[in-house]
């Protein structure tokens, strides 16, 4: 699911600036994007936040920035061994017109901004890195429940949506067993030129495709399909997978409507576009489900 989160927190001379950002995902997916420093922290990083997270492509952007005067953000340990290498090349190679650059320095990696990134982190930035994390969690947690809820609603909505076509529906499939007694006489008629037609046999024939053709049962379990959509949604814990095998059944009883709904002339064409209708609020839902926990 969609979430950002950012906090910053100060820890002794360092202020810690941690982002989260999430996207939708199958599984729970984490890329890190950290000061080398923290390598050995990452595992209890990694620990916190799947203790939070259970899904999702989540990016962590991690920053060490020293708030002390005195360093003025300069790594000047780093700079020392870049003059140093400077010099003993220029004397080995025999360089002799060249100057350290000093734009160029400042563009290496760990030169600015951390203050010194390759220095060991102590136990008290370890722990308030950690909590940084736990907050950061949270709130990003806060974020993706307001985005879901948003989302249930619609969600909830186009369940509606599909029981009011499924009334539809019923309500036209009542006049089904009529419309297929009077297809049936005009066919015989038209094939026997005239001959006289048992009614009772016509009868028989006309239920026998009405029941073939019945999409009772299929419309009571989309409806009963649409009101455990509500119930999912409305429970705790984990609902993508359930959601995704209830959303399988309900295509697929939306599809069985429409295949028999062929022989019921202009009773059928609107049977077959409430049922297209009702698809196209499951596919709604489905590509809605993606981005649910």
């Amino acid at each position: 699911m969609t979430g950002f989160a950012r906090v910053r927190k100060i820890a002794e001379d360092t202020e810690i600036v941690l982002t989260l950002k999430s996207v939708n995902h199958r599984g729970l997916d984490l890329h890190f994007h950290i000061p080398s420093a923290l390598d050995p922290l990452e595992n209890d990083i990694r620990g916190v936040i799947k203790a939070g997270v259970s899904r999702g492509h989540v990016q962590i952007n991690l920053a060490l920035v020293r708030v002390t005067v005195d360093t003025a953000g300069l790594n000047r340990a780093l700079l020392a061994l870049y003059i140093a290498a400077f010099r003993e090349a220029a004397e080995l190679y025999k360089v002799t017109d060249q100057q350290p650059d000093l734009n160029a320095a400042l563009r290496i990696p760990g030169m600015l901004g951390t203050g010194g990134e390759n220095d060991e982190i102590g136990e008290d930035l370890s722990k308030a890195i950690l909590e940084t994390v736990t907050e950061a969690v949270a709130a990003l947690n806060a974020f993706r429940e307001r985005e879901g809820a948003v989302t249930a609603r619609e969600m909830r909505q186009r369940g509606r949506n599909i029981c009011d076509l499924v009334t539809r529906m019923d309500e036209i499939r009542a006049n089904a067993v009529p419309a297929f007694l009077k297809r049936l006489r005009e066919k015989l008629a038209e094939l026997l030129h005239g001959a006289s037609i048992d009614p009772q046999r016509l009868a028989q024939e006309a239920a026998i495709l009405a029941d073939r053709s019945d999409i009772a049962e299929e419309l009571v379990r989309l409806r009963t399909h649409a009101a455990q959509l509500d119930e999912i949604l409305a429970g705790h814990g984990e609902v993508g997978k359930r959601l995704d095998f209830l959303l399988q059944e309900m295509n697929r009883e939306a599809n069985t409507v429409l295949s028999k709904t062929g022989g019921l002339g202009d009773l059928g064409l609107t049977i077959t576009e409430l049922a297209l209708a009702a698809k196209s609020e499951v596919d709604k839902i489905r590509e809605q489900s993606l981005n649910l926990e």
